[in-house]
Parts: structure tokens; sequence; C-alpha cells
């Protein structure tokens, strides 16, 4: 049977066994199917319970049946081949109906959910009616167990029950309130989410995610008839989740959504972020699809490379469909865990062209949906000026939430004026309060209209105090993060560069700060690199010296090599940053890196870093690198597998090297060659 974990709602996956199965095996597996089908009986049905409690019936009458038959009953596999179909079919279905996390989306689903029933229930009496019972060794009482079993099938009538029916109508009417932007009736909506057993902050939470994944698996599909209910209804539960319950238990709900083990975030972070890269762009793919030769690529790639005239998979040669591209959800998810596990690495934060927030989320998905959450966000706001100690942390925890699902939702705090209100909180002596609201600010940083707000109301100092002296190590690794995004803004890199404390600051959370603080830190340093007069500040600083000791580390993880290589290789393109690397010894760590490194991003930064070095450096530096033999194979490994710019890079430092040989062999000696003049023009 398909795994749960990848079969979408609603959807029956079943398979039809073999000609070939033996009727022993086939009897045997339908026993199986039957126990796992029962065990349904346990579980609360919240629509459809009249239906669900027939089929249990059904299946629990035909069981002992199949445990009387001979395991050799000639003409059978027909008939059981067919039920197999069918109670695999079944089992999707009852797994669906007790669902925790989709009872909303059931209940809109709940008449589409009795034709399924009904055509399992028929499907059942044909099969049975094929069923030769005169000629089974079998006794009388189950023959007559079967034949009705095979009435029941037929005749039951699949009840679409008054009360379902009733609170159906009255979502729909919840829902047509919002579309009219009238604010729902609160005993409505609580009458609706009763019957539903959604009694809890939690058990809404769970509501919306399940929406959410829904929404996600909609976009990626060609036919989005339904995409409009399931926005409405996320909309309607993330206003229930504010307004209705007062109270939830903050300690025990993973923000990003993830609600994984620790032992599966071990293995997201120790992934190579190389092995999300498409195969053609080289960039890290967004929407990941298959060919028939098993070998993946982004979407966007694949679809350009077809269309221009195209017709193999560009790894194998083999000639492929190119309407064959199978969504591969599950590397998908893969990589949006581990950005946010890990966050995205400088070469992916920094000189991209792609806007890597949130690409699909721009409007709410229906006037309903955006109804509903403009009138949450005003009360959360409210709630973040008004309200009491306890009311503001769980406000500013539920626009922290909001703050990380959309722009559209990233919009409406900000245009409901949030930002002053967390900057507020970012003063209050509650730890979880200030780290729930700088958290908050650094989603809401990604939105290009926050920076402006942020900074005009002093949230420079604010944030910048936190990165210092936050109550909590997540608080400031938050507050760091949200500095990067401000240092995306020309302007900002400058104000933010004359506030003295601000270099070293992020400096002393590289050093004190957890694995993901002090990469936001450097991220933050490398945006802040970005603009030239803070060059020497950095150099100033000290930040050479720290980078190098990164360097040193055998026990740091990649993505922190690479953004110190990548910050090192920005200081080093002028000749006081290269002076500054020198001096700290740092030629040979580098060197080391090159050699004993897996990563491509490593390698190139590598490169930049060395071809820069050359190039302010001269002779000295050259000369260091010629006399070290296992350069080589890493820089012709570049010219192949980099991509446009590493290649050229690379290419251009071996040039360096082959004519510094050449001219010290013709020569005969070995004098100082300044590069910085000859090689001006490689790039």
């Amino acid at each position: 049977m398909c795994d749960a974990q990848t079969r979408r709602i609603l959807t029956f996956p079943a398979i039809r066994p073999c000609e070939s199965v033996s009727p022993a095996t086939l009897i045997y597996s339908l026993i199986a199917l039957s126990d796992t089908i029962s065990s349904y009986k346990s579980k609360p049905f919240y629509t459809n319970a009249e239906n669900g409690k027939i089929s249990l019936r059904l299946v629990g009458n035909l069981r002992i049946f199949l445990e009387e038959i001979r395991r050799d009953e000639p003409g059978m596999v027909l008939l059981l081949s067919e039920l197999h179909f069918v109670f695999q079919k079944l089992c999707f279905l009852l797994e669906d109906c007790t669902r925790v996390d989709s009872r909303v989306w059931m209940l809109v689903k709940s008449e589409k959910v009795s034709d399924q029933f009904r055509s399992v229930f028929r499907s059942i009496s044909v099969a049975l009616d094929v069923l030769p019972l005169n000629s089974i060794d079998v006794c009388d009482e189950l023959k007559e167990l079967v034949g009705l079993v095979k009435n029941q099938a037929f005749d039951s009538k699949i009840v679409f029950r008054p009360e379902d029916k009733r609170i159906l109508e009255l979502l729909r009417s919840v829902l047509k309130q919002l579309e009219l932007r009238i604010a729902p009736d609160p005993d409505n909506l609580k009458r609706v989410l009763d019957y539903l057993g959604v009694s809890s902050w939690n058990e809404c939470n769970k509501e919306i995610k399940f929406l959410d994944s829904e929404i996600g698996s909609e976009r990626s599909t060609a036919k989005k008839s339904d995409l409009d209910i399931l926005s409405s209804l996320m909309g309607l539960m993330i206003y229930s989740r504010c307004t209705i319950f007062a109270a939830v238990d903050v300690e025990k709900i993973a923000v990003s959504g993830r609600g994984r083990g620790r032992s599966c975030d071990r293995s997201i972070t120790s992934l190579n972020v190389d092995d999300f890269r498409c195969p053609i762009s080289l960039e890290i793919m967004s929407d990941p699809v298959t060919l028939t030769t098993g070998h993946t690529y982004d979407r966007s790639s694949i679809e350009r490379w077809f269309r221009s005239g195209n017709s193999t998979c560009p790894k194998t040669g083999e000639k492929v469909n190119s309407g064959n591209l199978v969504s591969n959800s599950c590397l998908r998810s893969v990589i949006k865990r581990h950005h946010l596990e890990k966050g995205i690495s400088v070469a992916e934060y920094v000189g991209s062209n792609r806007n890597r927030e949130i690409i699909d989320t721009t409007t709410a998905g229906s006037v309903a949906a955006e109804a509903a959450v403009r009138m949450a966000v005003d009360f959360l706001v409210d709630r973040l000026v008004f309200g009491t100690s306890e009311v503001k942390h769980k406000a500013a925890f539920e626009v922290r939430l909001l703050s990380k699902t959309s722009i559209f939702n990233r919009a409406c705090l900000v245009e409901a004026g949030v930002v002053p209100s967390l900057l507020d909180l970012l003063c209050v002596r509650n730890p979880k309060i200030q780290e729930n609201a700088i958290a908050a600010l650094l989603d809401l940083s990604k939105y290009s209209k926050t920076k402006k707000v942020l900074v005009e109301n002093g949230g420079l100092e604010l944030i910048l105090e936190v990165v210092q002296n936050g109550m909590k190590m997540e608080a400031r690794q938050h507050a760091a993060g949200t500095l990067f995004y401000l240092a995306s803004v020309d302007e900002y890199r400058d104000i933010i560069g004359k506030i003295p404390r601000s270099i070293p600051v992020l400096m002393d959370l590289v050093l004190e700060g957890t694995e993901r603080g002090k990469k936001n830190a450097l991220v933050a340093i490398f945006g802040l690199l970005m603009y030239p007069e803070n060059h020497w500040k950095a150099l100033a600083a000290g930040i050479v010296p720290l980078l190098v000791d990164l360097l040193r580390s055998s026990c740091q993880c990649e993505d922190l090599l690479i953004d110190s290589l990548a910050i090192l290789a920005a200081l080093a393109e002028k000749p006081d940053g290269t002076t500054a690397i020198m001096s700290c010894g740092a030629l040979h760590v580098i060197l080391d890196v090159v050699g004993s490194t897996t990563s491509r991003a490593s390698r190139e930064y590598c490169v930049a870093l060395l071809l820069a070095m050359c190039t302010n450096g001269g002779a000295d530096v050259v000369r260091v690198l010629v006399s070290n033999s296992a350069l080589m194979g890493p820089l012709y490994s570049l010219l192949t597998e980099g991509g446009s710019r590493a290649s050229k890079k690379a290419s251009s430092l071996i040039k360096i090297l082959h004519e510094f040989n050449e001219k010290n062999t013709s020569s005969g000696t070995r004098r100082p060659v300044h590069f910085q003049e000859r090689f001006v023009d490689v790039w």
C-alpha cells in the first residue's frame, strides 16, 4: 500500500494484485487488511460516522468467511483480487475520516466522502455476486452470512447525517460572512469547532498546517478547483486560532511547523547543500522534478531545456517525454526543512537575482481568506498595545507564526502597524516575549516595506541591543538575522556601519553563539561589507583573525566554513584585506581547506579568495601556491564542475600559476611579479 506520509488526502492509490498470485496469499493479505480496517473501531469519526460503522460491520463479517474458506479453493482468485482492491481503498478512506488534522476539510468534502463509501459498498456487493457459493466448501451458516453481507452492501443507504449537514451549512454561512467582510459570530464559530472536536489551540493549529500543505499541493497541480475553498478555510482557522483560543503551550510548539524529532533534525543538518543544486542551473532547486531516467532537475531549468529543442535527459542523453515531469515532493520537503534548520548560505543569500522569500503567497487566495487574516491581524495589534503581559505574549507568538507563513500576512501586519508594537516589546524584561517579538521582526524584515518602518522607528539600536544583550541566545541570533535583511539595502548598510558597536557585537555572537547564531552573525557581516566604507571598519574590529580561527576549527560545520570563506574573499578584494589575511598566516589554512573540503561552494570561495590574494599580494602569494602541488586538482575540477563564474576564476588562477612557472623557468631566477596590474582584465 501507499505510504500514508506521501499520499494526499482523499486519493486512493489501490493496486490490483497480479494475476499469478495464489489464493492462499490473497486470503492472508485480505485478513491482514481486515484487521487494519477493524482497528478504526477505536478511532473517532468526526463526519460520515454512520457510513464508517457500516463499512466496519461489513468487513468484520467478511473476515469470518475469509478465516474459514480453504486456502486452495478453486475459482476464487477473481473474487479475492477484487475484494483486496476494495479493502485497500477502504483503508485509505477510513484513515482520512479519522485524521485529527483535517476535520474541517473532511466536513466540506463530506458529500464526496459519502459517494466514496457508496462506491465501496457497491464494489463489495458486485464482487460477492460472482462468488460461486454452492461450490465452496463451507457451512451453510457462512454461506448465509456472505449472502447477508452482499445484500447489506447492495441495499445500504448512504447516510449523510442531518448533524453533518447542519454544521456544514453553518460553516458555509460563516465563510459567507467573511466574504462580506463581516466578523463571524463567535458562537457559530465555536459550534462548528466543538462539533469537529477542535477544542484547543494545538488542534486548531494542526488544521492550519494541514490546509497549508494542501494549498501547496494544489498550487503545484494543473487543476486548482479546491484552492479557493482551502484558502478560505485556512483563513478562518487562523482567525479562530487567534481569537477563540486564549491559551497556547508555546514551549511544546515547533514555531517552524516542523514537529520533527531531534534525530531527524540532526540528519537534516548533516546534509550537503550542494546535493540540492540543479545540474543545469547549479542553483538550489525550488521545484525539483524527476525524469523517467531517475535524474532530478529544477522545473524551470528542465522546461527551458526542452523548449530549446532538446528531447533528452541532460545527464544521460536518453530520450525522454517532456510531459513526464514528476514533482519530487520528498526532495522539496527536505530542501525546505534544510533551509529552515540551517538558513541559506551566503552564496544563496547575497548576489542572487531570485526572490527567495515565498514566491507564491503574495495574495490570501480568496476574498474570505483575506478578510479573515486582516481581522485576525487587527485583533492581534490591539492585544499587543492594550493587553496584559500574558496576552501580549500570546499575541507576539501569533504574529511570529503569521509572519512566517506568507508575504501577504507580512504585508497585512506591517500595514496594521505591528512593527512599532514589536519594537516596544524588545525592551520588556520577559525572555519569551522578547524572543517572539524579535523572531517576528526577523520574518517581517524579509518584506521590503518593513525595513523603512523599522529604521524610522529607531529599530536599529534596539535590534543591536538584542544582538548584544538578548535574554536568550535565540533572541540574539534572530536579531542578527534581522540585521542581515536590513543590510540588504545600501542606505541601511551605511547607517548600520556608522553605529560603532555594530560589527563588534556581531563578532561577539560569532564567538559565543550557537551554530545558527554564528551563521546569522556572519551573513549580517557579509551584508555590511557590500558597502565599501564598512570594509576598513571590519578590519579594524579584528574580523580576520576571528575568521581564520573558524577555518582552523576541525569540527566546524560546512555552512560556517563557506560563510567565513565568503567574507575573507570579499575582504581580500582590497590590498589592505589581503595584507590582514597574510599577516594572520591564513594562506596555508586556506590551502588546507581547498584540499580537504568536499563542498563545491567552499572550493569556489577558496579560489576566489586565492585569486584576489594573488592579484593584491603579488609573487609572494603566487610562489606559495605554485609550491602546493595538491592545489591543481581542485582547480581543474572547478573548470568542469563549477559554475561559470567559478570556472573563470579557476581558469584565471591556473593562468597566473602557469605564467609564473614559465617566467621563472625561462629566466632561471625568481623575482617579484606584480600581478595586480597584469591580470586586472581576467574577469
